[in-house]
């Protein structure tokens, strides 16, 4: 719910950002043929090619972060919950009941403990440089694709400025062929270049507040993999004084 909230009011935002000549021509239109003509319409004015990239850009930007959202929901689990379990089998020496929780448990910290349960017979200096090595791994799974998400970000602003530059070519055309400079010639040209500039940012809007989010939620699992990887460092250290006398 939180999230849903949170998403209507990022479009509350950008709906607020809107220039109010822009507004006010959606008002009237929606009021004639309803909102989603209204919607067409000014896609149609800002120059379809230019909105349809910005279209494309939100589309394919938002898919990414959803990928990535959703990732980062099935990576994360309840990591002092699974530590206690693995604590609990490496208490009665229980190894291989200890890998095949950690096997059968989705995450990067699941996949950084079994790593390090693979080579704990070898003392807790080999599982320690394993778990690092193994960390750095799912560190970059974890940042998998955000580099799409930031082009996105990118890109879009840079389209709406040259669609900014386009409709200021276009208006001082238009009073160039006409050899006037009435505000009903250069609308237009200005036009099309306020539409694909609000819409340029709108997307990078929404898209910069979603891939904030998602950083969010990865740092924060980060820090817990580092957390339980010196959790789990102890625990070995106890079992090889335990059952290795190491």
């Amino acid at each position: 719910m939180k999230k849903l909230l949170a998403f209507l009011a990022i479009f509350g935002l950008a709906a607020i950002a809107l220039p109010e000549a822009l507004l006010a021509q959606m008002v009237t239109e929606s009021e004639a043929g309803g909102f989603h003509q209204a919607i067409k319409i000014t896609f149609i004015q800002g120059n379809a090619a230019f909105m349809s990239v910005l279209a494309l850009c939100l589309v394919l930007g938002l898919a990414f972060c959803l990928e990535r959202i959703i990732y980062l929901s099935l990576a994360d689990i309840n990591q002092d919950v699974f530590l206690a379990k693995i604590d609990s089998h490496l208490e009665t020496g229980d190894v291989e009941g200890a890998k095949e929780l950690a096997r059968s448990t989705r995450g990067p910290i699941a996949s950084i403990v079994y790593q390090g349960l693979l080579r704990i017979d070898q003392g807790p200096d080999a599982v320690e440089r394993t778990i690092v090595s193994y960390g750095g791994v799912q560190s970059g799974l974890l940042e998998k694709n955000l580099s799409w998400i930031t082009m996105f970000i990118t890109i879009a602003p840079s389209i709406g400025f040259l669609g900014t530059v386009i409709g200021m070519v276009v208006a001082f055309g238009d009073i160039q062929r006409a050899g006037d400079m009435s505000p009903t010639i250069v609308a237009g040209g200005m036009q099309l270049a306020l539409i694909t500039t609000v819409g340029a940012l709108i997307v990078a809007l929404i898209l910069q507040i979603v891939y904030n989010y998602i950083l969010n939620k990865m740092e924060g699992i980060i820090g817990r993999m580092e957390d339980a990887s010196i959790t789990f460092l102890d625990q070995v250290i106890k079992y090889n004084v335990k059952y290795k006398n190491l």
